[in-house]
């Protein structure tokens, strides 16, 4: 962090610098720049890769007209080469996109972070949290249904195998019982058809006897 004390007095044109290389732009440089020391080619550069990055943690398709104007540079040809310069550095990886006029972003570094900053960080965070939270409690909701339905598939299931077991011992006893009629003798079958029941021969001959009688 920068020692406030290099705010006031004769350092405070570097102090400035300082800050504007942490949290600041090219464009907060050339807004003061009669004040604050001058930059080498380089270090303007620098400045302008550092100001890519802020640019990139607010849109990750970044048009043309929006970097050259930002960075001060007079064409694209130099765009272009400052973006390539920044990808070698590692500053930032993405893509330049000729056809459309944009460079589309797909990662760049973090910069310092000013104090007043830290408060809405933290607020970012917390819904962030809270985000999670809320998509957390919906996927244990998701699996409780899931297993819930699982369990009742599973009685389901239980419970027609049942039924088809139960089924299957009835076909079978009924099978049995079909074929034990069917196998039969016929000839005894009929023969006990035809004889009489035993005694019907004695009451034929009582009742005989009685008319007789009579």
């Amino acid at each position: 962090p920068l020692s406030p004390q290099l705010a006031d007095g004769e350092f405070s044109p570097v102090f400035r610098l300082l800050t504007i290389f942490a949290y600041g732009t090219y464009a907060d440089y050339l807004a003061e720049a009669a004040n604050l020391p001058p930059l080498t080619e380089a270090q303007k550069n620098k400045l302008r890769h550092l100001s890519v990055v802020t640019l990139a943690a607010k849109i990750k398709c970044i048009p043309y007209s929006v970097l050259l104007e930002q960075l001060q540079l007079k064409n694209v040809r130099q765009l272009e080469d400052l973006v390539i310069e920044a990808v070698y550095a590692d500053v930032l990886r993405g893509s330049l996109d000729q056809r459309n006029q944009r460079l589309e972003v797909d990662y760049s570094i973090g910069r310092d972070i000013r104090r007043e900053e830290l408060s809405t960080i933290t607020r970012t965070l917390q819904e962030w949290c809270q985000g999670c939270e809320v998509v957390l409690s919906g996927i244990e909701e998701q699996v409780s249904r899931a297993n819930q339905h699982k369990e009742q598939q599973l009685a389901l299931k239980q419970q027609i195998e049942s039924e088809v077991a139960n089924l299957k011992k009835t076909i079978k006893v009924t099978t049995a019982a079909a074929a034990a009629a069917t196998s039969q003798d016929p000839e005894q079958h009929l023969t006990e058809l035809r004889e009489p029941a035993p005694g019907t021969n004695q009451r034929q001959a009582s009742k005989k006897t009685s008319k007789a009688k009579g």
